[in-house]
């Protein structure tokens, strides 16, 4: 059954830009490692906070991705932009939806 990561990233002040440029290929990357679908949200007060979500086939998929060399190696290059720790949030999708484009 596919899960939902989300991860909540709060960011130290001043931060936000650098973190919001060396993250967003990194959460990009879920993909590589099974991911369905990814998006990363920035907060419009504030621009503080950050929100990272991805779908995966199963937990085990997330961890190979959140453990690999690229995403450690990011999370290092990036510390002291972003508070820790980082607990990461699973969720079973129990329904999901999307409009699709109309037709004049």
């Amino acid at each position: 059954m596919p899960i939902l990561v989300e991860i909540r990233w709060p960011i130290n002040p001043f931060r936000g830009d650098k973190f919001a440029e060396g993250w967003l290929p990194i959460a990009e990357a879920a993909l590589d490692y099974g991911a369905s679908s990814w998006a990363f949200y920035r907060a419009l007060d504030g621009r503080l906070d950050f929100i990272q979500h991805a779908t995966f086939p199963s937990k085990a998929d997330f961890e190979r991705y959140w453990y690999s060399e690229t995403v450690a190696e990011a999370r290092t290059e990036l510390a002291g932009c972003y508070q820790v720790p980082l607990l990461p949030t699973f969720w079973e999708i129990t329904g999901s939806g999307a409009a699709t484009a109309r037709t004049a």
